[in-house]
């Protein structure tokens, strides 16, 4: 994964994406090998991906919570799956609350709050200690073009600001695999947000009889922000959006700082925030992802997470039956690729 991704991505092709379009054909060639692979190893309770086109966040995170959420008030027990990006442990792990966003990655402490979560670098691992803790459904949070376990759902979801960029495959662009066979192997697009950079995408995907959802983002905040002027700060893929999001709150930002996705705290930089915020007199707020790295980080860390304000994403439907859809269709589609047993209610 790109942690910190090239602005020029995300605007209308350039020199530099076609300087670097030789690259991104021969990394496109060998991404569409591997997601067309044959064999995929699978295990006896259904599978859902929530995966993206793109590098980057489009709203995987709250779109997997919300699955979860919607499985749990059906009277099952998700486990969530996580490769750990931005974690140090290289053995398959269920995340406990001693867990820092050191060992295991910052996303994979978001999704512990709501279903047990297993992070591993190798898939069918994390799936087989899942099952092995009592989950009979698996939501893998990412994971879509790695190919290394059997799905029996792949949602993908596109931010309707964002789409997918320039369109060009990594190094020139954001794409992470040929759109066409990205396409091919999706059962649904999930498009975040009212914005008109994804519709052409979804026109393709409807022609091709794949199904659409919409959603929005609705931010949660405790206490209000309303002509506060604050300092924001995120480390995340898209840290514009979450700037909107706090305007969208009625705070004024003074002041925002950005940094790369997954981005460890440094001492000083920690420091910096405390004490410009005193100096000026203003609030702090940042993203749940931001105070999850917090978490037992030495130094200040700890003062700064209890200063800030933390605003919280919710994946809201369209149709709120959605989720429900999605996980009825997971289920049949398991039990006719691969005889699964009926879920435990």
């Amino acid at each position: 994964m790109i942690s910190n991704a090239p602005p020029f991505w995300w605007r209308k092709p350039g020199w530099q994406a076609y300087v670097l379009k030789p690259l991104s054909s021969v990394y496109g060639w060998i991404a569409g090998k591997r997601m067309r692979r044959e064999y995929r190893p699978s295990v006896d309770v259904p599978v859902i991906c929530v995966g993206n086109f793109t590098v980057g966040g489009a709203g995987k995170t709250p779109t997997a919570i919300a699955i979860a959420q919607a499985a749990i008030a059906k009277g099952l027990r998700p486990g969530f799956l996580s490769r750990g990006y931005g974690g140090t442990l290289d053995v398959t792990t269920l995340v406990e609350p001693h867990h820092r966003a050191k060992d295991v990655g910052d996303e994979p402490l978001l999704l512990d709050r709501y279903a047990m979560t297993v992070v591993s670098r190798r898939r069918i691992d994390g799936a087989h200690r899942l099952v092995e803790a009592g989950a009979d459904l698996i939501i893998m949070d990412d994971g879509f073009q790695s190919a290394r376990l059997m799905v029996d759902y792949t949602l993908v979801v596109i931010d309707s600001v964002r789409g997918i960029g320039n369109g060009f495959t990594i190094p020139a662009g954001p794409v992470r695999a040929p759109i066409s066979e990205q396409m091919r192997q999706l059962s649904a697009i999930l498009k975040v947000g009212d914005g008109a950079a994804a519709d052409e995408l979804v026109r393709t995907a409807a022609r091709a009889g794949k199904t659409i959802y919409v959603a929005g983002i609705q931010p949660t905040l405790p206490g209000r922000l309303t002509g506060t002027p604050v300092i924001a700060y995120a480390g995340i893929a898209d840290p514009d959006k979450f700037y909107r999001t706090v305007e969208s709150l009625g705070a004024n930002i003074m002041e925002r700082r950005s940094f790369s996705d997954h981005h460890t705290f440094e001492d000083d930089e920690v420091a910096d925030l405390l004490d410009t915020a005193a100096k000026r007199q203003h609030s702090l707020v940042t993203t749940a992802k931001d105070v999850a790295r917090l978490k037992g980080a030495p130094g200040r860390a700890e003062e700064l997470r209890r200063r800030s304000y933390v605003i919280e994403i919710e994946m809201v439907f369209d149709d709120p039956n959605t989720p429900s859809e999605i996980i009825d269709a997971a289920i049949e589609n398991c039990r006719t690729r691969r005889l699964c047993g009926t879920p435990a209610k």
